[in-house]
Parts: structure tokens; sequence; C-alpha cells
């Protein structure tokens, strides 16, 4: 039998709750379009499941009602009583309610956002973000109101966020959301939410810092702009609650939407967009005139690990900025090596022992020692040193004082991050250095500074973590758009919260610094405000082309997966403002992609879309161009229309930038005369070549200018690897490098370990026990039984 087969059982399932004989899982059900007129969705939806669920549950059954920006409710309900819900006149689609995760100052200098720039002067005051998170600390000098004039008259939002949340003007509106019951407060208990929403609009606040790490002056891209929060998230963020907030924004009127969510690695989850909270939320968005900007997940650098990919958001990947925080270690012998890690304070005001190995335990051997392992390390024996370890330990098992870490620096994950102790993480030269310096010397001394603040002149490169396209469920749709900074972002963070995330690190910061496309996420939407706050009638197809057009370039040959890894650049929000062509994507044809991937060609859907026509994506009026290829010699069209916005009268021509050896592009017309603005113009890229081998890529761009403006689109055609069968086969990760990964991360959930092992059962073992990590090998061994018993 297959791996995967009957290993249901092993896999995380949503909140499960025996209320019925049978068991009930939480399910959501999306109605046709909203009714107009008086119409009380609580009331619809409850007669529904009075109908069809036993009259002693029914009134529990029902969770949440939609009904402000799109019909739908949820529901624990048992399988058959689904299955008769659904096919119910006016229900649509169904969908099961499922877990995802957050995607955890100087960086608005480094896109342009800073003090000099020329804006709208109070034009972003009329504009409200609404952040989808894990709420807000409303105290923070972030969010303060002062010299913010009144809420815009637009507003149609309330201020819900439970007891003692205060609004003001600046927080114009807070709501909370607690599908699980955890939840009673709008309150940022994991500053996450905080983090995100002070970078996208926080206010000028001087002195900021983490315990005097990268100093400076921290400040949102639209300082002017209002927030409105929308708490989904503690450790986890349901569909449900996603859902609610998505249905709350649109109908309190916010003008864009920063979603610093995905489904998480962990769970080796990726979902197709008809199955997609994120994806269906930002649709019912875009209908409304607003866009959402979502985190690309930090499930990277492996191809396809992309998580919010519909092309109506504008997906951020994480790039670096010119700054780094870096930490030196000093050894006994005068030697200064320099690694990574954010550490407020020394290991020491002097020299310290370093220990390794046996030095650390009473129990374990010398292998399990050296790795680290929580259960190895000795309070008593450690107690002001420094560890010398050959793993990443997992910090979080890990409960002791003053003592410090030397660990690897895994090369995939070059970044530097808060730990609960003092850490350093090494490249693997630096640390056989020394490793080799406390084996010849009989007393080994070390002491790991506190961290600093340097400038780095090598910047603009991809985080390593950030996740890649292509989406396999939208193989022609490059992913991520953009790229924006998500590397070492200081910002405001919740004072109830801990700096590390670790549950006995009892510090409290107001700022702090956090690395992820959650941070790339905010700095792409304070841009989208920017350019609208310029162009107040422009669709968001039109920002969202103009930010992916003005991209700045990254160097080629710097990321192996390419635009598969930045999209269209790095975001220059200055020149977005003015980009002289955009691409309008017209919600029609949204639609229409939303019912090729739907399959439901006939009628309607989550979306409230009439599916009587379907199209392709690479036929969709989108600002890049990906095709993938099949084994033969190929002829690939992309019809496109631009939209002048530049100068009325001019005179565009287009010219290709790439390796045109082994194919031949052609753009006609090739010169396209605008004597308006807001005059459309169409013209077709049409790419000839012979058949490409498998795993191969052939990239270029088309550029139209005019002599002023440079309009940049990429154009990517690929193929995959093939199976037998002709399907399209995933790209396979190595259990080692998912190993190393989780306990970077310190992953311990045994569904993550179930899905590493179902990628090559034997190889997990051997890595398991080469790495010297028990519960891997355990939780392999979990597996292993599974399917002996099933089998």
């Amino acid at each position: 039998m297959g791996c995967r087969d009957g290993l249901d059982k092993w896999l995380p399932r949503p909140v499960i709750v025996a209320s019925h004989e049978a068991t009930t899982l939480l399910y959501i059900f999306f109605m046709e379009s909203l009714p107009e007129g008086d119409y009380s969705p609580s009331v619809h939806h409850s007669k529904i499941i009075r109908d069809i669920v036993d009259p002693r549950f029914a009134k529990k059954s029902l969770q949440r009602s939609f009904g402000r920006s799109f019909d739908g409710f949820a529901a624990y309900v048992t399988e058959a009583e689904m299955l008769k819900l659904k096919r119910l006149p006016g229900v649509e689609s169904v969908i099961l309610d499922q877990k995802l995760k957050p995607q955890t100052t100087r960086s608005m200098d480094y896109i342009h956002l800073s003090d000099g720039i020329a804006r709208n002067p109070g034009a972003g005051s009329d504009f409200t973000i609404g952040v989808i998170d894990s709420g807000i600390s409303p105290e923070s000098q972030s969010f303060k109101d002062d010299g913010f004039g009144p809420v815009p008259a637009k507003w149609k939002g309330e201020c819900r966020g439970g007891a003692d949340f205060p609004c003001n003007k600046k927080i114009i509106g807070a709501r909370y959301y607690n599908i699980d019951g955890l939840s009673f407060s709008a309150r940022d208990y994991t500053g996450h939410g905080t983090h995100v929403a002070s970078i996208a609009a926080g206010n000028y606040v001087k002195g900021a810092s983490y315990y005097g790490i990268a100093e400076g002056v921290a400040k949102g891209g639209v300082p002017s702009a209002r927030l409105a929060v929308y708490k989904v998230c503690d450790e986890h963020c349901h569909t449900t609650d996603i859902l609610s907030a998505f249905d709350d924004a649109i109908a309190d009127g916010v003008d864009v939407i920063s979603v610093s969510i995905a489904y998480s690695d962990q769970l080796n989850h990726a979902v197709d967009v008809p199955e997609d909270p994120i994806a269906i939320g930002s649709l019912h968005a875009l209908k409304r005139n607003i866009l959402t900007s979502a985190a690309a997940g930090n499930d990277g650098p492996a191809l396809g690990s992309i998580r919010n990919f519909a092309p109506w958001m504008i997906t951020a990947g994480a790039s670096d900025i010119d700054r780094r925080i870096l930490v030196k270690v000093l050894l006994g012998n005068g030697t200064i090596l320099v690694g990574q890690g954010v550490n407020a304070f020394p290991s020491s005001y002097g020299e310290s022992p370093l220990v390794r190995g046996k030095e650390v335990t009473s129990i374990c051997s010398e292998t399990d020692a050296r790795n680290c392992l929580p259960r190895c390390i000795d309070s008593s024996l450690v107690e002001k040193k420094v560890v010398l370890c050959d793993m990443v330990p997992s910090f979080k098992d890990i409960n002791t004082t003053g003592v410090g870490f030397i660990i690897p620096n895994y090369q995939e994950h070059n970044v530097s991050s808060v730990k609960p102790y003092t850490v350093v993480a090494l490249s693997e030269d630096n640390l056989n250095f020394v490793r080799s310096y406390h084996t010849h010397n009989t007393d080994p001394k070390v002491q790991i500074l506190k961290s600093e603040a340097v400038y780095d002149s090598d910047a603009r490169h991809v985080a390593t973590f950030s996740g890649r396209g292509p989406s396999r469920f939208m193989p022609e749709i490059i992913k991520p758009d953009v790229t924006a900074p998500g590397v070492e972002i200081l910002a405001a963070f919740s004072p109830m919260a801990s700096p590390s995330g670790f549950p006995y690190d009892n510090r409290s910061v107001e700022y702090n610094i956090l690395s992820g496309t959650s941070m790339a996420c905010p700095h792409v939407t304070a841009a989208v405000v920017y350019v609208k706050s310029q162009h107040p009638d422009w669709s968001p197809s039109a920002i969202k082309s103009a930010l992916m057009t003005t991209a700045w370039k990254f160097f080629d040959g710097t990321h192996p997966e390419a635009e598969f890894a930045y999209g269209s650049g790095h975001i220059n929000p200055l020149m977005a403002a003015d980009p002289g062509l955009v691409y309008e994507t017209p919600i029609e044809e949204y639609l229409k992609l939303w019912c090729s991937l739907s399959r439901t060609t006939g009628s309607s859907t989550a979306t409230n879309a009439n599916c009587s026509n379907e199209s392709a994506a690479r036929e969709m009026n989108y600002p890049s161009m990906a095709a993938l290829l099949d084994t033969q010699s190929f002829v690939v069209s992309f019809p496109r229309t631009v939209t002048n916005v530049g100068h009325a009268n001019s005179t565009y021509i287009s010219s290709i930038d790439g390796d045109l050896s082994n194919m031949h592009i052609s753009v006609e017309p090739s010169t396209l005369q605008f004597t308006a603005l807001n005059q459309n113009l169409s013209f077709v890229v049409t790419v000839r070549g012979k058949r490409m081998k498998p795993l191969t890529t052939r990239r270029a761009s088309l550029v139209w200018t005019d002599g002023f403006h440079k309009v940049h689109s990429p154009l990517v055609l690929y193929r995959e690897n093939a199976t037998s069968g002709g399907e399209r086969a995933v790209t396979p990760r190595w259990p080692c490098t998912l190993i190393r990964k989780a306990l970077l991360f310190q992953y311990d959930d045994v569904a993550f370990y179930v899905e590493l092992a179902l990628s090559c059962l034997e190889r997990a073992k051997t890595c398991a026990v080469f790495m010297g990590h028990s519960q891997a090998w355990f939780y392999v061994m979990i597996v292993e039984a599974g399917i002996l018993l099933d089998g």
C-alpha cells in the first residue's frame, strides 16, 4: 500500500465536539449571493440547521453566521448532516474549518517610504488598514492618536475589542473572534499582530530599540493611516474566524486588508483556492474594491512552498535590508568570530568556561550531549558557562539560567533571531574552529558579546525561508508578486508577550526584532496605501500592477528559483506612484479563473460567481507571464492590455531582456501610440521554441518604455518532471533538511514528522539516527507501526 494510505488517523484534525452520538466537525457552508433588503442571516441559518440537525443538538450546532459582506455559516455537524446540508437549495459549497498560523525602522528608509517623500498632505489619514492577525497592544507609543483628526466619515466599524480595550483616532476599530473559546479581547498576547500593524502604520517613535540594538526612529510606512484590528489568532488562526474577519472588515469600510497568515509547513499544508479562507475572503474584498496584501509563507526555499497564491491578492515574499544584526564571539586565544543572533546582553562581562559533550550532562551519551538534547542539559553543570552544540537545541524544552549557547547556523536560515538565552549561530567553518579550540585547550574560555547592527552593502537577497512558487494549484501565475523587507525588522511589540516566544522568557519589551514574510506583508500593505493616496481613483489591480512593474530587479544568478523567489522584484513605492502603464484586471477575469479552479461550471460558488465561463490563467491580464509546458515544441501566446496613466500623448516601444538563444519572442504590435490618459491598448506576446528538457526554465522580461517610464513584466516558461502516469511530480524534500528545519524552529508536532517520514521513511530513519534526535526517531517508528498495522 502507499505510504499515505490509511494514515489519516495520524494527521492533525480540526476541533472535534462530541455533542452528537456521532463525531461532529466544524464545517463552513457558503450560500448564494447575499440577499438585498430585509434579511436576517442568523435567523435563516438557524432555520436551516433546525431542519437537518437533531433538535437536541441544533442550538449548539450553529457557531457563526456570516452576513455583512457574504452569506454563509459555520456549524458543528456530522458527516451525514454535512452532506444533507450541502444538497440543500441555496447552499453552494462547503469547506472544513482548519488551522493556519501567523508567519513570523530602517526598513522604511530602505524602500524610500521615509520623511522626505512627496505625499498628498493628510491623505493617508483618510485611509484605514484592516489588519487580520493576533490583535494589537493599544497603549503602544506607535498607536497614539496625537495630532489625528476625526475618524473618517466613511468608517462604519465599531470598537468591540473587549473589556478595557481602548480605541482612539488611530485605532478606530477592533474586533476579536473565538471559535475555540480562547480569546476574549482584541489585545495581543503574542506580539505578532502589534509588530505587523506598526510596520504598516505605526507612528514616529524616537529612540526605539530592542535593548539598545538597532536603535533609531521606528515608523510605519504610512504613519498617518488609521488601523482597524481583527483578532483571529493566538497560537493558531481558525478558518471560521478568518472568514468572519473578512466579512466584518469589508462591511466596516477598510481600504486595504493586511493578512500575515498562512497554512504551515508543519502540517505540510497547501490548499487549493476554493478551500482557502484567505483566497475566498480576499476575492469578496476585491469585489468591494479592496486589495488584500498577504504573506508568501515561511516554508521556503523549496519550489512550490508558496502559501497565498491567489492572483487577486498581492503576495509578499521576504527580502533583507542593508542592515544586519550580528554578534561577535571572543575566544580565549584572542580569536574573534562573527555569527548570527539577537543578544540583548553578553554571555558574561568576562570570559566564561566553554563546555561540550559529557561536560554538560550526567545521564547522556557523548553524542546526545554534544547534540544538546534538552534532557541532557544539567543546569548545575552549565550555569555561568557557554555550551557548544552540534545541533540546534529545542530551547523551549531547556529551562535554565545564566548560560550561553554556540549553535550551528544552517545557511538555509541565515537570520538573527531572539532567543531566551545568549545564543550565537556560527557557520560550519567557524563552528569547526571553536570545536578545535575546545579540543586542544585544557581550560577553554569564551565570551559572547551583545549584538550590534551593521551596514550590509550586499543587501537585496530573498530570505531563504520565504515561500517560493509556483503553486501546484495555479502553475501559470508567478508568485510571490513582489518582495519587501522581512529580515530582522524592528517594530512595536506587545509587552504582555515573550520576546522570544518561549513561555518561561519573562522579559517584557515595547519593540522587538522579528523576521518572516509576516513582516514583508505590511511593508507591501503600506506601499499599497501610499500609491492609493496618490491615486485614490485607481483600482486594486492598477495599484498592484504599478508595484509589480516598477519593482527593483534582483541580480541574476543569486537565486536559482529566480522569479519564483522574488516575483517581479523588490517594491519601490516611489516609482510605483508613476508607473506609466498599468495592467487592469477586470473582476470578471478573476471570477472566470475561480470557476476553472472550483470546477463548478454552470453554478455559483463560495464567491457568488456565475460559473458559465472559465478561463486559463495565462490569458488573464496579469502584469507577469508564465506557462507550464509539456514535452513538445511550443508556441505560447499571452494577450495583454495596458492602460496609459503617464503622459497623454506618448509612444511606448517594446523590448525583450534575457537569453533568447533557445526561444523566439515577438510582441505584436511592438509599438503602442497613446493619445489620451486612461486609454487602453492591447498587444500579444508570442513565444516559440523547441522541446524543453524536464526541470528546465527559460526566462525573459518584456519592457515597455516611452523614454521616461520603464514598465517591466517578467516572463517565465518552464517544464517540471513528469511521473510515468503523466501527472505532475512534486519536488522531493530531503528528510535531513526537514529535520534540521524542525529543530531550528522547535517543531515537535507529531504531524510534522509523519509528513516527513512519508516523503522517505527509510531515509528519515537514517537521518534521525545520524542527527541523534531521539524524538524524530520515535515519531518515524510510530508511522512505520501505523503502516504495518494498516497493511
